[in-house]
């Protein structure tokens, strides 16, 4: 056998290579001809409906790029120490693009529904109502929700995109991913931390950038700073583009209040309210040297959050009725968020008396050496028809230097005294402590009061008007007036707000005291303030009195029109210490809950346990007090039980002061045991480096007697006189005004001050 295999045959390689080259070829050829006939057909839509297709794809990029808001920061509001009485907090409002949840080439409603009720807990009936109406189905904004919170917006955002470690099953990341449609606009929502505290003063918004009440409203233009914007647009290329401008934050406001001041004074209100109740009660707290007001108290009391909500004013069966009539239900409304401190103008009754006297003795109409006689009353008319009694009608004073008439509340050495001005002299007294103007606070609404002209004012208005009935003024006006009387003659306009901050913290503005002018002089000063230490030692305001400390008030009982009707507004004005004021407080009770309303001592029992706490927290030292301690002053038996610390602390049946667990504390608010030993929270003993016991050092002793036993020998003061002219006719829409910042409040020669 052959051992030679035989050779194969090669195919020819040039033939396979070119049947290679002819298949390319063709395929080159199809492609070119595909992309002719393409040309061809835009070429033909172009020409015959471009314009039509551009303007859909424009308006399609148009819808999502629209400009929106982007809203800017309220700036905060702060009290004197640094809190936080109003800020806003960023929120966010849900909006759903129905028409991309309805995708037809995607399955997202049912995942994006899912979301929406599971994360958010919206109402699942009406996310689908709103896909499938024809009304809202192509709907690319449709607002679901508002001020969901930071959380909330994380919370959904993470349940729609969970990320590879979530530990979920395929399908179920399958599903969170379809979640489309929905996106997040931020905005800002209003917060109150103290909720009602100081309600009247603070005010609320409206709206983000609308607000018409207290500080909140008068600064209103310096708080809301400038919205931003994002414009989205096509430009000349067809292209989607957007431009912003970023929003800048509204200013912040520091302001005079204090809140532990407004708490204290809060407190009191509410014990007398609970214990007793009145139609309306004021309270303001000043500093006599700047004119700063540290708290105001204005009326009913409302949450800031919530201020709509009137269960705090009325009972649900008066809610019900109200709602019945948007009229009336706006009526209330106005009143509830009414400050009575700015906006009610009364007779303020015998407040006035170191005021007018002061004035007679800087007129040089009466001199400190003069005395008067008291004989009952005093008669006027030409037959002497028209007769108006003192308060101790049928009883007389007697002889009195100016300090017991101060001290004895006198009318009838008062209508003397205002004789001997003159109506012309008495009017320009009058209008030099500011009576009939307004005083330029810089809060709105702010009322004017009346007072008499030389056309209105005959003898028996000039007589009526020395002892504070027969015109009208608003609390803020007298107290600015007393302010003056007690500060050594300086006339301070009232003011809240001391300094304008950046959203940075930095000062823009410091806000400096104003003063306006001199009233007094510094001697006629020092002789009404011992006038009025009189009064607190051996007078009408005895009620007042707080241990360890010097003080001067005076008491003030108007009887109400028309005069017999047996309703009041009593009212006590008070200072400490005498040589040196540190703070001036003024309170007004308007009718109350009292079967014989012409009492001094309401407002008195007030004033006494504000100063009991507000002194020691202002830390005034005790300039009656030998030994440096704070001796503990006998409260109103009315407050026992009734006394609740705004901040969470109480006073107990026995009248010692608890915290909110119960616990016994010192003035100072540290807990203590029956005797007077400090603990620590845990209830174990306070010891020194000795390991002895300590024991507070501001406990303070009982050394005053009982509220019951004051009121035995407590003067009269009041008396129903039909007599006594009414003041003259207000028009209101000529004694308020809407002021706010923008207008930078009144002018000295609007205020009538120049």
């Amino acid at each position: 056998m052959s051992n030679t295999r035989p050779r194969k045959t090669r195919k020819p390689q040039r033939k396979i290579y070119h049947t290679m080259e002819l298949k390319l070829v063709g395929l080159f050829a199809v492609v070119i001809l595909a992309l002719v006939c393409l040309l061809g057909r835009v070429t033909y839509i172009n020409a015959t409906s471009g314009t039509k297709y551009k303007k859909r794809v424009l308006l399609q990029a148009q819808q999502t790029y629209q400009s929106s808001v982007l809203p800017a920061k309220r700036g905060d509001i702060y009290d004197r120490n640094g809190n936080i009485l109003a800020t806003s907090q960023k929120v966010y409002t849900v909006i759903m693009d129905c028409k991309e949840v309805n995708d037809e080439d995607h399955d997202y409603v049912d995942a994006t529904v899912n979301a929406l009720v599971e994360v958010l807990g919206l109402d699942e009936d009406d996310i689908r109502k709103r896909l499938t109406d024809p009304a809202t189905s192509s709907s690319q904004y449709q607002v679901l929700k508002k001020e969901v919170t930071m959380d909330e917006k994380k919370a959904f955002e993470e349940y729609a995109d969970p990320g590879e470690d979530s530990g979920l099953s395929e399908k179920e990341l399958e599903e969170r991913s379809n979640v489309q449609g929905i996106w997040f606009e931020e905005d800002y929502l209003r917060v109150y931390p103290f909720n009602a505290l100081a309600c009247d003063t603070i005010g609320f918004t409206l709206s983000r950038e609308t607000a018409d009440v207290g500080l909140e409203g008068y600064y209103n233009s310096t708080l809301m700073g400038t919205d931003g914007r994002k414009y989205g647009y096509i430009n000349n290329d067809s292209d989607a583009e957007q431009t912003i401008m970023e929003p800048v934050s509204g200013e912040s406001i520091e302001t005079s209040l204090d809140v532990g001041a407004q708490q204290i004074v809060e407190k009191y209100v509410n014990g007398f309210k609970s214990s007793m109740g009145a139609k309306n009660i004021g309270v303001i707290a000043m500093k006599p040297s700047t004119g700063e007001i540290i708290a105001m108290d204005g009326g009913d009391r409302y949450d800031l959050n919530n201020p709509r909500d009137m269960s705090q004013v009325y009972s649900e069966e008066e809610i019900a009725e109200l709602k019945k009539s948007d009229k009336k239900t706006v009526e209330a409304l106005n009143a509830m968020w009414s400050n009575f401190c700015v906006t009610d103008a009364f007779e303020p009754g015998s407040v006035v008396k170191p005021i007018v006297m002061s004035g007679a003795l800087e007129k040089g109409k009466i001199t400190v050496n003069d005395t008067f006689n008291c004989d009952g009353g005093e008669t006027f008319g030409a037959n002497g028809d028209t007769y108006i009694k003192c308060a101790v009608w049928p009883d007389a004073h007697g002889t009195e230097t100016l300090r017991e008439v101060i001290a004895n509340s006198c009318n009838d050495a008062m209508m003397q005294i205002a004789a001997r001005m003159g109506t012309e002299s008495f009017l320009k007294a009058q209008t030099l402590f500011n009576f009939g103007s307004r005083t330029g606070i810089d809060l709105p609404n702010e009322g004017s009061g009346v007072i008499h002209t030389t056309d209105t004012m005959g003898e028996t208005e000039l007589a009526c008007s020395a002892f504070g009935q027969g015109f009208t003024c608003t609390m803020l006006q007298e107290i600015s007036a007393m302010c003056s009387v007690i500060n050594g003659g300086y006339y301070y306009q009232p003011h809240l707000v001391t300094a304008i901050k950046d959203s940075s913290g930095g000062t823009v503005r410091t806000i400096d005291p104003v003063l306006l002018k001199q009233t007094i002089s510094s001697d006629i000063s020092a002789n009404i303030r011992s006038y009025m230490q009189a009064s607190v030692q051996e007078g009408t305001s005895r009620t007042s009195k707080v241990q360890g400390y010097s003080s001067g008030g005076k008491t003030g009982t108007a009887e109400k029109l028309p005069r017999g009707n047996k309703k009041y507004i009593v009212s006590f004005i008070t200072f400490a210490p005498v040589d040196d004021p540190q703070v001036l407080l003024y309170v007004v009770v308007d009718e109350p809950n009292a079967e014989e309303q012409a009492d001094s001592k309401y407002p008195q029992y007030i004033a006494q346990g504000i100063l009991s706490e507000l002194l020691p927290y202002l830390n005034v030292t005790p300039d009656e007090s030998e030994d440096g301690t704070i001796p503990k002053t006998e409260l109103w038996e009315g407050f026992k039980g009734n006394l609740v610390d705004v901040s969470g602390s109480s006073v107990d049946a026995s009248g010692n002061l608890t915290d909110g667990n119960g616990n016994l504390v010192d003035l100072d608010g540290n807990r203590i045991d029956e005797s007077g030993y400090l603990l620590q929270d845990n209830g174990e003993y306070v010891t020194d480096k000795n390991g002895q016991y300590v024991k507070s050092q501001n406990l303070g002793t009982t050394t005053i007697a009982s509220s019951s036993e004051q009121t035995d020998n407590t003067l009269k003061e009041a008396i129903s006189d039909e007599n006594v002219p009414g003041p003259p006719e207000d028009n209101e829409e000529d004694t308020m005004q809407d002021n706010d910042m923008e207008s930078e409040g009144l002018t000295n020669e609007e205020a009538g001050l120049d």
